[in-house]
């Protein structure tokens, strides 16, 4: 089972750069074949793109066009073929992440507070000092009653509220996330894309989400990026004009939200069905 916790960059793959502001992910021509049976899969094929820091990016895609892989490679995860992906930091030379998957990742032998205070526990930090993170990340994201609970006694919404919780507990200066509403009702999904708004408000962390859905996309992100079908290239990089704070409901009354939906899927709907029509193996 993938647990999130803090990750240093400091591979082969992702080289740490302690040149202030600027972009706080740097992906330069990045390309990831994988072998398969019937021979080389290509993934990802030369991306380049920069996230800025407290930037909130959410990047869409037809399924199998390598959004995953490219999540997994930011996050030390796995290892470009080709290209190089760099870091910027500010006031530190080392680079933490951390990662919220899709489902259930949280330990269903650990309670709610222990879950949060894992990435910590294994970073040696002293009880005092977990107390105090998870105590202050429950109440952040709305779970301060269920401390003592463990994850079958919670909705699935909450796990990922937890899962959430834990990410943000080794304080990452960018968080990555790949789908994590994606095993959610529509009506849990609207409720936690409020909670983490308001987290984001709070935070300012640099955030790079994978997601399907382009209501979701909108109504969280900055900037949304467009992949292609496989093997997965950056197709568009479309700004989102709305003002922040935001809520749901300011996003979607807003006149421009019908006409950023509209083009978003117009660069998708080709995409789509080229994915449609690939056979063998796919790579989400």
């Amino acid at each position: 089972m993938a647990v999130a916790v803090a990750q240093p960059a400091k591979t082969k793959s992702a080289e740490v750069i302690g040149a202030p502001g600027g972009a706080a992910v740097a992906i330069a021509h990045v390309s990831r074949v994988f072998d398969s049976p019937s021979g080389p899969v290509v993934a990802i094929d030369d991306i380049s793109l920069e996230v800025n820091q407290g930037e909130f990016l959410v990047i869409v895609g037809p399924s199998g066009c390598g959004k995953t892989t490219l999540l997994r490679m930011i996050a030390d995860l796995d290892t470009p073929t080709s290209g190089r992906i760099a870091f910027s930091v500010q006031g530190s030379r080392e680079m933490r992440n951390a990662m919220v998957f899709q489902g259930r990742s949280v330990f269903p032998w650990l309670t709610v507070e222990q879950n949060v205070g894992y990435g910590l526990k294994l970073a040696g930090a002293s009880r005092h000092v977990r107390r105090e993170t998870t105590t202050y990340l429950l109440t952040l994201v709305g779970l301060s009653r269920f401390s003592r609970s463990y994850p079958h006694q919670l909705s699935e919404g909450m796990r990922q509220r937890v899962a959430i919780a834990r990410a943000l507990a080794v304080d990452p200066q960018l968080l990555l996330m790949d789908e994590p509403f994606g095993a959610l009702d529509e009506q849990t999904r609207f409720i936690l894309q409020e909670e983490l708004l308001k987290i984001w408000e709070r935070t300012r962390k640099t955030v790079v989400l994978v997601t399907h859905s382009i209501d979701e996309a909108l109504t969280l992100a900055d900037r949304v990026v467009v992949m292609t079908a496989q093997p997965g290239k950056v197709k568009a990089a479309i700004s989102v004009p709305f003002s922040r704070p935001r809520s749901q409901e300011t996003v979607r009354s807003d006149p421009q939200f019908s006409r950023l939906f509209s083009e978003i899927w117009d660069l998708l709907r080709e995409e789509v069905q080229k994915a449609r029509l690939v056979g063998g193996e796919l790579l989400r």
